[in-house]
Order: structure tokens, then sequence, then C-alpha cells
């Protein structure tokens, strides 16, 4: 496994992943991206990418100025402490709703934890909202999920949210 970080030091979250989506292509399902929400050398988005043997990306050269932005998220992405996934192995299969264990089955997804409630059991069903993107957290890529109607869970992150004080 190959672990890149990349930076150029977009302000937009969306528009980023777009941009990257776009470039992976067909590949999405086997790598994990990740973004970063870095403030150095300015409040921006970075990225890191963890290809497996076999996929390659082509990606421009990093803008001068955002080489240590880059170094950073791949560093948080390579030690597991850093990076809020977005492509990766499975997601197309975290769809409509789930048992925890079906969505660590069938992505990339190691372990979910509830904000504000019961741990989640293998059993515990995870409303997706169709929008499922984990942080690597402690070396595992984790799901924050918080309590939903009916004893379900759902991710933390709303399919429409835009970080509001991440980039202030």
């Amino acid at each position: 496994m190959i672990h890149v970080g990349f930076d150029r030091g977009d302000s937009d979250v969306r528009a980023a992943e777009h941009w990257l989506v776009e470039l992976i292509g067909d590949q999405r399902d086997r790598v994990v991206a990740c973004t970063h929400l870095l403030r150095v050398p300015r409040p921006h988005v970075a990225f890191s990418i963890a290809l497996p043997s076999g996929v390659e990306v082509d990606l421009p050269p990093v803008p001068g100025g955002l080489a240590d932005a880059a170094a950073l998220a791949r560093e948080e992405h390579l030690s597991g402490q850093g990076g809020r996934a977005f492509a990766y192995p499975g997601r197309d299969a975290c769809v409509g709703v789930l048992s925890v264990a079906e969505l660590v089955d069938r992505s990339a997804i190691e372990r979910v934890t509830v904000m504000g409630g019961a741990p989640a059991t293998p059993d515990t069903l995870v409303e997706t909202r169709d929008h499922v993107r984990p942080l690597w957290m402690a070396g595992r890529l984790t799901l924050v999920t918080l309590p939903h109607v009916g004893g379900r869970i759902a991710p933390f992150e709303m399919p429409a949210e835009i970080p509001c004080c991440a980039l202030h």
C-alpha cells in the first residue's frame, strides 16, 4: 500500500471531493481517499490517498507552499489519526438501512461508535441516509453516529452538511 498526500489549496470540501473522484474514476472502490481540514498555511482542504498495489492516480504537482500540508494529510492517514474517508472499498454498498455487522462486513469500515447513546451492537440498525463518511480514529476507520428514531443510529454527518466552523 502506498500513501500519498496531496493538496490543491481547495476551500470547498464537496468541490475538492468531486475533483478527486473524477480523477480516480473507476478505481474509487479500490482506494481509501480522505479529506483533511487543515489550517496551515491557511484554512483549506487537503487529501490523503491509500493506493493498493497496481492502482495509480496521475496527480498534478502540489502547488508551492502546500507541500507541508500535503505531507501532514499523508501522515494523519498513514497513522490512522485523521482524515474523513469519502472513497473507500464498499462505499457503494453502504446504502439504506444496514445492521452494524452488515456495514462492517460490506465495507472498509472497521468500527461504529455512537455519540450520546448506548454503544452499537452488531445488530444495531444504521439509517445510512446513503451518505457514510467514516473517520480515521485510533488507527481504525470509524463511522461516528448519533441516536436516530426507532432505536436506530445514523451517521453524524448529514448528507447536505456544510462544514460550518472548520474553515473559518
